[in-house]
């Protein structure tokens, strides 16, 4: 296969976010000036969402409908390994719903880190606490520390589908995919990560607050927005809290309200 050089295949999985994915996409539409194709995988939502989806002719929507689609992180790494199969850009990115983007040039940005060697560029938890406190917790966390030593190179970092950018000839070549060991409890791409370095590829980790210059997260918003995934109440109001006050922020609304957007 050849591939495109230079531009980047966009992948967002959707399930019955209607509004979150509405902001993805328009936050792409906005900042986005590298040559990029949005492709959008709906995993059978049924619902409005699937209808703003249907409307947009800058996308590809892919949608899998009937009641074999794979329930919770296989519905989403089987919907990301849809969208990688058919990829023929230079690169694969994989995004979440609850990712926004909030800078010009993020994508030119993440490009300008993936040489000719590197194979994946990204970070890991989108979760903002201040430096001390990370730097705290990194030396005290007992647990984390018994990890290292037992798993050696088994870290618990990799590059997260939240915003991962994929080199997609590597991954085709060397039969790589999102769901590899999730059949052994291990989280979507995660194995991926770990199959890359194994291989000897170059991997460009990011920390989060650089990945923050560039996107915004809403951590577990599909699960928290759908009722049929359940979540601790405890869990359930910070998170509804965090996306509400969020979505409210005048920056998002700027793009949120920007119908234009969406031709």
């Amino acid at each position: 296969m050849s591939y495109t050089p230079g531009t980047t295949t966009i992948c967002i999985v959707n399930y019955k976010t209607e509004e979150l994915t509405r902001l993805c996409l328009r936050s792409i539409r906005k900042f986005t000036k590298a040559p990029y194709k949005v492709v959008v995988v709906d995993n059978n939502s049924g619902d409005a969402s699937l209808d703003y989806l249907r409307s947009l002719k800058w996308i590809t929507l892919i949608e899998r409908t009937g009641e074999d689609i794979p329930k919770g992180g296989w519905a989403h790494g089987t919907a990301l390994n849809l969208a990688l199969k058919a990829c023929d850009t230079e690169f694969f990115m994989a995004m979440h719903s609850d990712t926004f983007v909030r800078k010009e040039g993020w994508l030119q940005n993440l490009l300008s880190y993936a040489d000719e060697e590197t194979a994946c560029v990204g970070g890991g938890k989108l979760d903002l606490k201040p430096r001390w406190l990370v730097f705290l917790k990194k030396i005290t966390d007992i647990k984390a520390f018994i990890r290292k030593r037992k798993t050696k190179k088994r870290y618990d970092f990799y590059i997260r589908t939240i915003c991962a950018l994929y080199r997609t000839e590597v991954l085709h070549k060397n039969n790589l995919d999102f769901t590899l060991k999730m059949d052994q409890g291990v989280t979507c791409g995660k194995q991926l990560y770990y199959e890359l370095i194994d291989n000897g590829f170059k991997t460009k980790p990011l920390s989060e607050w650089k990945m923050a210059e560039m996107i915004y997260h809403l951590a577990h918003a599909t699960m928290v927005l759908n009722p049929e995934f359940k979540v601790r109440d405890r869990t359930e109001r910070k998170f509804k809290k965090k996306i509400e006050a969020t979505m409210a922020a005048p920056e998002i609304q700027n793009v949120a309200n920007d119908s234009t957007l969406d031709s």
